[in-house]
């Protein structure tokens, strides 16, 4: 798939950052992740923003973030968890460039998780278990399904020949 943007969307703890940034330094691409972005320009951190002002705010934030991104090209674009659920921003990213799922079982996400408060949607396993399941229903539409328990070198690799790059 030849394209000029890439969009990872997964599962917390996928690995969407790490394998963002290396494929920045694979590609020379502009590296952006939409959690880090909101967390600056909220100065306070995705925890924080979900326990003050709830998550339709938060996901509110993570549009607003993904439509600055769209007229952005040679870019990297490292998801939250959420942001593909949403069918307008799936339609979005569908659209605006190639999109890769980095899939990772539950037990591997559990795993990597910390269990620091800092993903407000982990703390509850019950509720994370039918989080998982719900979204990955929403990840199945990617262009693309990557495992992501591959060491990330592989993962660019693969990334990289399915971009054509």
């Amino acid at each position: 798939m030849k394209a000029d943007k890439l969009y990872l969307v997964g599962f917390m703890g996928a690995g969407k950052t790490t394998v963002a940034r290396a494929m920045g330094r694979a590609t020379g691409w502009r590296v952006e992740d939409i959690d880090e972005r909101i967390e600056a320009r909220e100065r306070r951190s995705i925890a924080a923003i979900f326990a003050q002002y709830g998550e339709p705010y938060f996901r509110q934030l993570e549009r607003q973030a993904l439509s600055e991104l769209l007229p952005e090209r040679h870019t990297i674009i490292a998801t939250g968890g959420g942001t593909f659920v949403e069918a307008d921003n799936r339609a979005l990213m569908l659209a605006d460039g190639a999109v890769a799922w980095l899939d990772l079982p539950l037990s591997r996400v559990i795993e990597r998780i910390p269990a620091d408060g800092r993903r407000p949607l982990a703390a509850d396993r019950a509720r994370l278990d039918q989080l998982y399941a719900r979204r990955q229903l929403a990840y199945a539409q990617a262009h693309i399904r990557i495992d992501a328990t591959r060491p990330v070198p592989e993962v660019v690799e693969q990334l990289m020949a399915w971009l054509e790059y």
